[in-house]
Order: C-alpha cells, then sequence, then structure tokens
C-alpha cells in the first residue's frame, strides 16, 4: 500500500473466535479495529473519512479452527478515479449486466482466489442495505468451447451459497451458469490474465 500513493483503507471489520458472551466480542472486536487502525496511522496509511467500521464479534461463518477467527480484514482502493462497484450498483437499472470486478478462480474449479474475498464482503453489504434488491448471479469459464463437471454453475453457486450463509434470503437470488458462451477474451485467450478475466461471476439485476 505505501508503494501505492492513492490507496485508501475504506472498511475495517472486526472478528473473534466464540469464547466468551456476544456482548464481550464485539467490544473486543472493536478494541482489534483500533488496534489494527493506529497500525495504519502509524504507516501514514490514507483512511477513508467515511470509513466504515464493522465489528463482527462472533456472529459470521467462523472457522472450526478459533485461531483463524480472531483476526480484523480491512479493505482498500488503489486507484480511486475507477468508479467502485458499490457506486456501480447504485446506478444500475433493472436489467443490467454488471461485472464483479476482481471476483476470479483458480482454473477448473470453482474455487476463488484469495483476493476475490474483498469484492464479495462487498457484495454481502450491498445485499444487506439493499433489502428490496434481487440479482442473477451468472457464471463463467475460460479456455475451452466445452464444460467439463458444470463448472461455471458452480462458481455462480459458490456466491449464492456465501450470501446466503450470511443470512441472504434465496427468495432474492438465483444463479446459473454460462460455461465459455460469453467470454470477455475471445477464445483461446491470448495469455493468463485474458483466461483468468473470463473465469469470473457476474450479476443480472431483477429487481431494485
Amino acid at each position: 500500500m505505501k508503494e501505492n500513493p492513492t490507496a485508501e483503507v475504506y472498511q475495517i471489520e472486526g472478528y473473534c473466535d466464540t469464547v466468551d458472551t456476544q456482548s464481550y466480542n464485539l467490544k473486543l472486536a472493536e478494541r482489534r479495529i483500533k488496534a489494527v487502525e493506529s497500525i495504519l496511522n502509524q504507516n501514514k496509511i490514507k483512511i477513508s473519512d467515511s470509513i466504515r467500521i464493522i465489528p463482527f464479534g462472533e456472529v459470521f461463518d467462523f472457522s472450526s479452527n478459533q485461531a483463524e477467527n480472531r483476526k480484523v480484514v480491512f479493505f482498500y482502493h488503489i486507484n480511486l478515479n475507477e468508479v467502485s462497484f458499490s457506486d456501480k450498483m447504485k446506478k444500475a437499472t433493472v436489467g443490467e449486466l454488471l461485472n464483479l470486478k476482481g471476483m476470479n478462480f483458480y482454473n477448473m474449479s470453482e474455487v476463488m482466489l484469495p483476493e476475490s474475498l474483498p469484492i464479495l464482503e462487498e457484495l454481502l453489504q450491498i445485499m444487506r442495505a439493499n433489502p428490496q434488491l434481487k440479482i442473477e448471479i451468472q457464471g463463467h469459464i475460460c479456455c475451452n468451447p466445452l464444460e467439463v463437471q458444470d463448472i461455471s454453475t458452480k462458481r455462480a453457486k459458490t456466491v449464492y451459497d456465501f450470501l446466503v450463509a450470511n443470512g441472504i434470503d434465496t427468495e432474492r437470488m438465483k444463479y446459473k451458469g454460462f460455461a465459455s458462451s460469453r467470454p470477455i477474451y475471445p477464445l483461446p485467450e491470448k495469455n493468463e490474465a485474458e483466461r483468468i478475466a473470463n473465469r469470473r461471476v457476474e450479476l443480472r439485476i431483477l429487481e431494485k
């Protein structure tokens, strides 16, 4: 982030394990957030004036490994001139298709690349903040004209399952796979960057 002067933190989330009460863990999550915020300030990392602070405590889809639950996650923008996904969603009209830029997958798999988590979390916050919003989640693959093991549908369902696990009503969502019938870059792709871009998920707005 220091190497990117436009980097700006816009959201910090705090989590705890399941030991002790939820009220205690919420306060503990807040303290953890403040500790990370202090480290960011000490290192002169820019923090947005409209920073979102979200302490989850122990109320989230936690890991069976308690150590993995004791964490703070923060989200940041690099290119501030680029319109954020949240802003795109606000302006989107019914029927419009939105690319979840940055949400990509390992080849021949419905497992997301680690860097996809922030956009997935952002989508969850958008769904929570807009209870009238209904979407169709569309999955895509790269490389091959013929699909194996229905990977594109499984990718869409990965996003669907994450939202359901975090409290989003199933009546608000559909999911569907399109294989490689709608690539961003034509097949065969020229390089790995194009293949990664084609392994993606998009959203169609059904209701707002």
